[in-house]
């Protein structure tokens, strides 16, 4: 679920793990209990999980919301818990002065580079949704992620992806997925002309300039 609304939606939050050993049905899941958890004295929040896989086969989860911002822990692939040699928990993305919304990472790699999306501002708010996606990108998985103009995404920074535009409202919560086509950035808005209905979006994304556009 989203944690937009920090305040009825505090704490505690945790990320859970189960496996599916033959068919992935329905009923074939095996509950594998919390991989980690955040609490009323965290200073962010455990939601919003993306698990990225490296070339090296190594795990990388990232979350968070809110708060102290986007949050990164390397992940044991035998397990699904975090990895007992490294116990590091890695900060990406922040918003240190003024609203503390961020939150939603995704990550991918492209050209040599990781590139860390997220969802910034307000959603769940209907057509008074501020949402936007923003992204960065950084030669390490665990960072320093910054944007076109070279600010850190500890600092508020973050290149525009997708924001509010004509009918298109509050648009976020995204994945990317590599298509036949190219890749498609799928995320949620809501319709300023269907009376602020919550729609799906999907989006071609063009790299030819080393970032991200959505077209």
């Amino acid at each position: 679920t989203s944690s937009a609304y920090p305040v009825t939606c505090r704490f505690p939050e945790k990320i859970d793990f189960a496996s599916a050993l033959s068919t992935g049905q329905p009923g074939s899941w095996t509950d594998q209990g919390t991989v980690y958890t955040s609490s009323s004295s965290s200073d962010y929040n455990a939601i919003d999980p993306n698990l990225f896989v490296d070339d090296d086969g190594k795990w990388w989860l990232s979350f968070g919301s809110w708060w102290t911002g986007i949050k990164m822990i390397q992940i044991n692939p035998s397990s699904g818990k975090q990895l007992s040699s490294n116990t590091t928990r890695y900060s990406l993305a922040s918003r240190p002065t003024g609203t503390k919304a961020v939150e939603a990472p995704f990550i991918v790699k492209r050209g040599g580079y990781y590139y860390l999306f997220a969802s910034y501002d307000t959603c769940c708010a209907g057509t008074g949704s501020t949402y936007k996606v923003k992204v960065g990108r950084a030669g390490s998985i665990t960072g320093p992620y910054r944007d076109k103009n070279g600010v850190s995404m500890m600092s508020n920074g973050g290149t525009p992806v997708l924001e509010s535009h004509g009918s298109i409202v509050g648009p976020g919560g995204q994945s990317i997925m590599n298509d036949v086509d190219g890749d498609l950035i799928v995320y949620h808005y809501y319709d300023a002309n269907d009376n602020g209905t919550p729609e799906l979006g999907i989006n071609l994304l063009n790299w030819s300039s080393g970032w991200p556009v959505a077209y």
